[in-house]
């Protein structure tokens, strides 16, 4: 996105969070981000469009957020999650997201209903693979009802803690709570009835998911882990770090990876071949040209 485009929409934002999204007008836009009618219509079919294009800038921002404190750890520590979980409830509150998801919902507008609804439920597909890294294989029938029953809990816990102690403060204990509690409710989980929502909901959601790139890039944060697992103090260990977490950084964040770079990097980690568990220096590769692809 170009600077001017993302510009407007950062005026836009926080016209919507100071006059409500229903009561700013396009004129508003206008005047206070300083571009023509012409500039508009140029980047916005509609006000709507604008909004909906804010709500994927904030999405895209978490996300990366989130991607980044999985570098180089292990996806299973549960602390690792709580802080993914912080953030993103650090950033909904500093983008002011929930008044801006409340407004949408009271309107008429069903494609701006559909792209709040869209968010949420790609937490939901978030959660249930953070929860599959930190449960394990033998909870996934459950994990779907796990992630919608801890969305519940956290929402509330936040809403009401915040109003009985009149603050907003007290983030990081309300999240740790929260997460306690699941971990308690997902022990439980199979010796209860079934699951309340079909697993399968997820490709019913995401059909797009199911070649799976998303699901690649997860795959990659746990190979990469324990491909640095492996590595002893060679004098190369370092090398080979440092290789390995370019190789992630530069398929993960890139808008569109070098591929030539990342071969040549993967050449250079062969060097050391060696060193690592064959399957997952062979996982390593087939996730490259996966992602790549």
């Amino acid at each position: 996105m170009n600077k001017r485009k993302q510009h407007v929409i950062s005026k836009a934002h926080g016209l919507f969070i100071e006059k409500g999204f229903q009561q700013t007008s396009i004129q508003d836009i206008l005047d206070y981000s300083g571009i023509s009618k012409g500039t508009f219509y140029n980047y916005f079919s509609s006000k709507n469009e604008l909004l909906i294009e804010l709500f994927k800038s904030i999405y895209s921002e978490i996300e990366q957020k989130r991607n980044d404190l999985l570098i180089s750890q292990d996806p299973s520590d549960i602390r690792i999650f709580i802080k993914q979980i912080e953030i993103q409830m650090i950033e909904n509150k500093e983008n002011k997201l929930i008044p801006l998801f409340e407004e949408v919902m009271m309107s008429k507008d069903e494609d701006l209903k559909n792209s709040v609804k869209r968010g949420q439920l790609k937490m939901i597909y978030w959660l249930h693979g953070r929860f599959l890294d930190i449960f394990g294989e033998s909870k996934r029938p459950y994990l779907l009802d796990l992630a919608i029953t801890f969305l519940g809990i956290l929402h509330h816990n936040l809403r009401y803690y915040s109003m009985v102690n009149n603050t907003t403060a007290g983030l990081h204990r309300v999240v740790h709570y929260s997460v306690d509690r699941i971990i308690n409710i997902a022990e439980e989980m199979e010796k209860g009835s079934k699951p309340l929502f079909r697993p399968e909901l997820l490709q019913v959601w995401f059909p797009e998911y199911q070649t799976s790139a998303p699901d690649a890039r997860q795959e990659l944060h746990h190979t990469v882990f324990f491909l640095k697992q492996q590595l002893t103090d060679t004098g190369e260990q370092m090398k080979y770090e440092e290789l390995l977490d370019f190789i992630q950084e530069e398929l993960l964040h890139s808008k569109t990876p070098r591929r030539y770079i990342v071969e040549s990097a993967f050449t250079a980690l062969k060097e050391g071949e060696e060193l690592f568990e064959e399957a997952h220096f062979e996982k390593l590769e087939e996730l490259i040209k996966k992602i790549m692809n």
